[in-house]
């Protein structure tokens, strides 16, 4: 990632953007990590420990809203409890200066998206670690009562792991503080959501309620989209893709993938099913028969060289065998909140 040389012109009122090089309540921004339609995350230092973090800004107009201030704080509240190793600690959230912000564990090392875009297609046993760390995540939010609405490769860390049974270690990020809050502010209108396309549940689409099984959804659109090199639903335009979310029938996995075992198809259809009663009541049920089918006999690379739907594809990596998520770190810190009432 190219980092922004640090200026300093002075912080504009409640505005998240221009603050590279200023100082945002006990943290001095040092670069752009990323953003979205409304946030931007920094890599800034928190000058009182000493560490590096991630620092997420919200646009000015959420702060001025009373209703969504109070969500927020009990939002943050709710995700910084779940402590748990594929989910990227919460250290602090409140407001300075009219603009809200998040203080969080900063991951070095790329996310998944960049990880797909590089490699293309990855390997079944690369792919299946990755997927078996986030569905630990998502099921720990799900017993928080948290349902994370967005879970896409741009939000799922891969790190570098600590050794080569565990080459890998995905944290799971962004858990839509602002999502829920956003529908009851009046910051989305009737007939939109929250989430991305390429991703998105069909309830989610035609604003039904959601709970842990929209997760499982899109858990396996980006489980598919490791193994295919692109997403289940490619369409022209933004309303197709919404239709085929709903209506049509996902592609088989194999069609994409040739030499998968026997029984992901299956697997992936049940994951990818429109109605949320006929998918899988857990992303770990999900992803255990995932393993089994992928795992249950040998694969085949995906071809060396040239593309497919679009994208570069790459042979296979060294393959290691299913691992299970590493254990939780010591619990040496506890989140901090600064009072937004």
């Amino acid at each position: 990632m190219v980092q922004r040389a640090p200026h300093t012109e002075s912080l504009p009122a409640g505005t998240p953007s221009g603050v590279v090089g200023q100082r945002i309540a006990e943290y001095r921004v040092e670069s752009e990590i990323g953003r979205g339609g409304m946030a931007v995350v920094y890599k800034a230092r928190d000058l009182r420990l000493e560490r590096t973090v991630a620092l997420k800004l919200l646009a000015p107009e959420l702060a001025r809203n009373d209703t969504f201030r109070k969500r927020f704080a009990h939002e943050s509240r709710a995700a910084a409890a779940i402590d748990h190793p594929n989910i990227v600690p919460v250290f602090e959230a409140g407001e300075y200066e009219g603009v809200l912000y998040i203080a969080m564990t900063y991951v070095p090392g790329q996310d998944l998206r960049a990880l797909l875009d590089r490699e293309g297609p990855l390997p079944v046993a690369k792919a299946v670690r990755i997927a078996v760390q986030v569905a630990s995540a998502l099921d720990a939010a799900h017993d928080h009562d948290l349902v994370h609405r967005d879970v896409k490769p741009g939000n799922i860390l891969v790190a570098r792991g600590t050794d080569t049974d565990h080459p890998e270690h995905v944290y799971l990020t962004d858990f839509g503080l602002t999502k829920k809050s956003l529908s009851l502010t009046g910051f989305t209108s009737v007939g939109q959501f929250v989430g991305t396309l390429d991703y998105v549940a069909p309830e989610q689409i035609s604003g039904r309620p959601v709970d842990g099984r929209c997760d499982v959804y899109s858990l396996g659109c980006v489980v598919y989209e490791m193994l295919a090199g692109a997403p289940p639903f490619r369409r022209e335009d933004d309303m197709a893709l919404l239709w085929a979310h709903q209506y049509d029938p996902p592609p088989p996995l194999s069609g994409e993938r040739p030499g998968l075992a026997d029984g992901v198809d299956a697997v992936l259809s049940r994951a990818l099913a429109k109605a949320p009663e006929d998918r899988y009541e857990s992303c770990l049920r999900f992803v255990s028969e995932l393993r089994a089918a992928a795992l249950a006999g040998p694969e085949q690379a995906p071809e060396r060289g040239g593309e497919r739907n679009g994208r570069r594809v790459r042979a296979r990596g060294p393959s290691y065998g299913p691992v299970e998520p590493p254990p939780s770190p010591p619990d040496w810190a506890l989140p901090v909140f600064r009072d937004m009432d």
